[in-house]
């Protein structure tokens, strides 16, 4: 079996247990929602989603509301959040690290949102190349964004949080992925603030 990172030790422990506790909430869903509706009203029809990196499934939530009859998945490597997403009941969440989900059946939308900023830079070839398996037609990045890769002290940890152009890179190295949309949510958003994310729609096209 592989030998999870640091990374993934710090997010399947204590710290990540706290995120967990941190990050709940109607009012949560409801900027979330709006974020999805943004991002994805270039998408076309989505019947079937993929999220890497699920937390507690608020992300799930927004994406159950705009599309009831969508086919949900999700990706969770810590226990705790894993069980409350799957307690939903809205989605299938697999407990374990992304890289080693064993994607089946690719589906229209695979995303993440706040989650690859926190992979150890040298892995993230292999995230985009999990996103890009997964993916029938869409892929979603929403992430803090950066021209060039940058680390940022994350709570006080060093080695945990990271910026760089993710969907840009994601371009780079798979030709059949064009970009669609693009855009960013402000946290001073009067009505539906989230963290300051830029967010890149990209489609599989021939």
């Amino acid at each position: 079996m592989r030998e999870l990172t640091e990374q993934e030790r710090f997010w399947q422990g204590e710290f990540g247990d706290q995120y967990v506790d941190r990050n709940d909430g109607e009012v949560h869903v409801a900027n979330v929602t709006a974020f999805f509706a943004q991002a994805l009203r270039r998408a076309g029809r989505i019947d079937s989603v993929l999220e890497l990196g699920t937390n507690r499934g608020l992300n799930l939530r927004a994406l159950n509301r705009l599309f009831p009859e969508a086919t949900l998945l999700g990706v969770e490597l810590n226990a705790k959040a894993r069980d409350i997403a799957q307690a939903l009941g809205i989605a299938d969440i697999w407990q374990g690290s992304l890289f080693d989900y064993p994607v089946q059946q690719p589906v229209d939308l695979a995303f993440t949102r706040g989650v690859l900023i926190h992979l150890p830079p040298e892995l993230l070839p292999q995230a985009y190349a999990k996103l890009h398996q997964a993916s029938r037609r869409h892929v979603l990045i929403a992430e803090y964004y950066s021209p060039s890769p940058v680390e940022i002290s994350y709570r006080g940890h060093a080695g945990k949080l990271f910026k760089r152009d993710f969907a840009g890179e994601m371009l780079d190295l798979y030709p059949d992925l064009q970009l669609v949309d693009y855009g960013f949510v402000y946290r001073r958003d009067v009505n539906f603030p989230t963290d300051d994310i830029n967010w890149f729609l990209l489609e599989k096209r021939p």
